[in-house]
């Protein structure tokens, strides 16, 4: 510790916010006599000392009071009450941090996502972590590592511990983007530079990187005086461990890919003679694009098992400084050249290359281009955004070739899971069809996530019962509950819970629409295709509050056979020019990677209104344009429904209602009688009734909604609780009360203005 101290009283911080993040917080008198700012290094010592990253307390903190998560308190060896002297700290951006934890966190979590998770946070040697990223801070933007994280360990990573083995330089160090970080036993295989010899059990060494500065420290900022020292390149970046190869026998559904890229690859290096015999040169430059997570990388190391090879992280190295971009890639070069011609892999090449490039990428570009053009180096390049690409990579005397990987159907996934499963004890006989057709939208490594999380239920299981561990289907179908597809990961969640179709109501127009729209698609595509006609690309719901237009997309969610994306109108809306379509296109987008799968459109009427009539500078214009290149544009909209909902149907745009974009126009009329007791029942079905008779009761509710229907329920049963809080049923005089305070809602002149533009347009 350097500079003043002060001595105060740690107590124990309850915002599940900070929960497990490493932050200590202190009152502002306190940042302001130690000199520091938030966000800065703080050091904390108890039994022993802990730097950390200090940031403001709540107001209602004593002065007197620092605020630490249960890890510190561990960290520290104190319990609660324990008085704890601070003061500033001064702190190194880490070259490299070695970590160890649980069998399962090493073998799942890959080190660019170790470190993502770590990034910004201050540790020492014998520091205890939580995979938790800290998340919080104006220079730090976390979500990316959590997404990773939630793919990779599914709910149990937010409870892994890790513990600090090693940091270089020694001290206090804050984790940066230039930062390797390492698990304990990875940080010493292979020589840096090794080739891999490409085995079965052999893997892929990575590039060696250049050496970078203090200028691109990430984090805790450091508190007056502090410095941050540059480091070689084998300091900044060592070795990454093998990765394993998988025979191609073992791949599943990318046959002709596989076939297609060995072809290429043994004409080109191993009989480059003929190429030029026929007037060709012997270069070979391979974009292979997919969904993230489909396996691009894993495809590419199978095919070149036999081949000098050498791999380069994308996002490892785009986080370097200008030179350690290019030092990775020349190193790399240089040493395929030195080991006869091989193959160069950079995985998730944007972030290497992106498409707004500063003056080093022509430089990488161009060490590219000469080292393919001398017919040493074949290149091969993965990507799961193309249109994030520097374009130069894409030109002729490049990457003039492609492959793509599609997103696998309900069929190959059972293949997929079934391969992943290989071997692995099952109690009974797994129905692996089931598990594929409810997973739309996952990719390879979604579904080995999938296969994880059951097997830690199934391990719980036998450590209970003192038995054998074996996996059931139940396992797999509860981590379907934990896991999201990384294609559905920023959208929300829509709450399901156990209805259907069947349980809408009498809406019987609304539920063939919907059936014939979405479900027959998925369930008969062999009779659209028979027929020669293609489903329905859209269903408008219109009709008044309340009815049960998003209580539909719920039921349809339940099914589980295809991803729902949700949005509400005014979300996509944004002052900022190019931004309202860019989100159109990214939810169309992840609707695609995701596919068979539904996009909701919420308040469609706010989203898409009429043209030429707005005053907010055409951005309601630009997006219109947008969503009708979206629903009808080149590019086809293949197994993706557009379901859009508004109470306002007459504000719409009238070109989104033509053919082939939401063409299937629903009215959603308010419940009848009949549909009101449909309702009630539905609604009741875990509400113990006594005395209540559900048909008459419907026939008092005129005017009430579906919604007003089941709130009226929910009000009963408070009356209830309030009559006897040990009540065990709702009665009639409950009801009554509840009718006192739960009105209808529906407003009877827009009911007959809905009813009279759904005549019309029958008529």
């Amino acid at each position: 510790m350097t500079g003043p101290t002060l001595t105060l009283t740690a107590r124990l911080n309850t915002s599940a916010a900070d929960s497990r993040r490493g932050l200590v917080r202190v009152h502002p008198e306190v940042l302001t006599a130690l000199s520091l700012t938030e966000w800065d290094a703080i050091g904390v010592t108890g039994a022993r000392t802990v730097a950390s990253v200090v940031a403001r307390a709540d107001d209602g903190t004593p002065p007197g009071t620092v605020l630490l998560d249960d890890i510190t308190f561990s960290n520290l060896g104190i319990r609660e009450d324990t008085q704890v002297v601070v003061s500033p700290v001064v702190v190194h951006g880490a070259a490299r941090i070695t970590v160890s934890g649980s069998s399962i966190a090493s073998a799942s979590v890959s080190e660019p996502t170790l470190r993502r998770a770590l990034l910004g946070k201050v540790v020492s040697v014998g520091d205890t972590l939580s995979l938790l990223p800290r998340d919080l801070g104006p220079e730090l933007t976390a979500s990316e590592a959590t997404r990773s994280l939630a793919r990779t360990l599914g709910i149990t990573w937010t409870n892994e511990l890790l513990t600090v083995a090693a940091t270089e330089p020694a001290g206090p160090v804050s984790v940066q983007t230039n930062t390797a970080v390492l698990w304990a036993g990875h940080d010493g295989s292979g020589a840096p530079g090794a080739l891999a010899s490409g085995t079965p059990n052999g893997g892929t060494a990575s590039a060696g990187t250049g050496p970078t500065t203090g200028a691109q420290q990430f984090g805790a900022r450091q508190p007056s005086g502090a410095s941050t020292q540059p480091h070689s390149a084998s300091d900044v970046q060592p070795e990454r461990p093998a990765h394993p190869v998988r025979p191609m026998s073992e791949l599943v559904g990318v046959d002709s890919q596989t076939t297609r890229l060995t072809e290429w690859l043994s004409v080109t290096l191993d009989t480059p003679d003929i190429l030029r015999a026929l007037g060709a040169q012997p270069r070979l430059g391979v974009l292979v694009t997919g969904p993230s997570g489909v396996g691009k990388a894993t495809v590419v190391r199978s095919v070149c098992a036999d081949r000098p090879f050498v791999e380069i992280d994308g996002p490892t190295s785009g986080a370097l400084a200008a030179d350690g971009r290019r030092a990775a890639v020349t190193s790399a070069i240089a040493r395929l050249r030195s080991a006869g011609p091989g193959v160069l892999l950079i995985t998730d090449v944007e972030a290497l290359l992106p498409a707004d490039p500063d003056p080093v990428s022509a430089l990488i570009v161009d060490d590219l281009r000469t080292a393919v053009g001398s017919g040493e180096v074949a290149l091969v390049a993965t990507s799961a955004d193309a249109t994030a690409l520097d374009p130069r990579l894409r030109e002729p005397d490049l990457c003039d070739r492609s492959l793509s990987i599609p997103l696998p159907d309900a069929s190959l996934r059972a293949k997929l899971l079934g391969a992943i499963l290989s071997g692995v004890p099952a109690d009974g006989k797994l129905d692996l069809d089931d598990v594929a057709v409810h997973t739309p939208g996952f990719v390879a490594a979604d579904l080995a996530a999938v296969v994880r999380d059951a097997a830690l239920r199934a391990a719980a299981r036998a450590a209970d019962s003192s038995g054998e561990p074996a996996l059931r289907t139940a396992d797999l179908t509860e981590a379907l509950t934990v896991v999201r597809p990384a294609s559905r990961l920023e959208s929300p969640d829509v709450a399901l819970g156990s209805i259907t179709l069947d349980d809408v109501g009498d809406m019987v127009e609304t539920r063939q629409a919907l059936t014939e729209a979405v479900l027959w698609p998925l369930q008969h595509p062999d009779t659209f295709t028979r027929l020669g006609v293609d489903p329905p690309r859209g269903v408008l719901l219109y009709g008044p509050p309340g009815c049960g237009k998003t209580f539909v997309v719920r039921a349809l969610a339940a099914s589980g056979r295809l991803s729902v994306h949700t949005v509400k109108g005014a979300e996509l809306l944004d002052k900022w020019v190019g931004s309202s379509e860019r989100a159109v296109r990214d939810l169309f987008t992840r609707a695609r990677e995701s596919a068979p799968s539904l996009v909701f459109l919420d308040e469609v009427d706010a989203l898409a209104p009429r043209r030429g009539g707005s005053t907010d500078s055409g951005v309601a214009d630009r997006v219109v344009a947008a969503l009708l290149t979206e629903l009808d544009g080149v590019e086809p909209l293949s197994d993706v429904v557009v379901l859009g909902a508004t109470n306002r149907p007459d504000l719409i745009d009238p070109a989104l209602l033509r053919p082939g974009r939401l063409e299937r126009i629903v009215f959603v009329p308010p419940p009848d009688a009949d549909a009101r007791a449909d309702i009630l029942r539905a609604s009741s079905r875990s509400v113990p009734l006594d005395g209540i008779d559900i048909e008459e009761l419907a026939q008092d509710l005129d005017g009430y909604s579906a919604a007003d229907c089941s709130a009226l329920l929910r009000e009963a049963a408070l009356a209830a609780m309030r009559r006897d809080i040990e009540a065990a049923t709702v009665t009639a005089t409950d009801v009554e009360a509840a009718r006192r305070s739960v009105r209808p809602s529906l407003d009877p002149g827009q009911v007959a203005e809905l009813e009279a533009y759904a005549e019309n347009r029958r008529g």
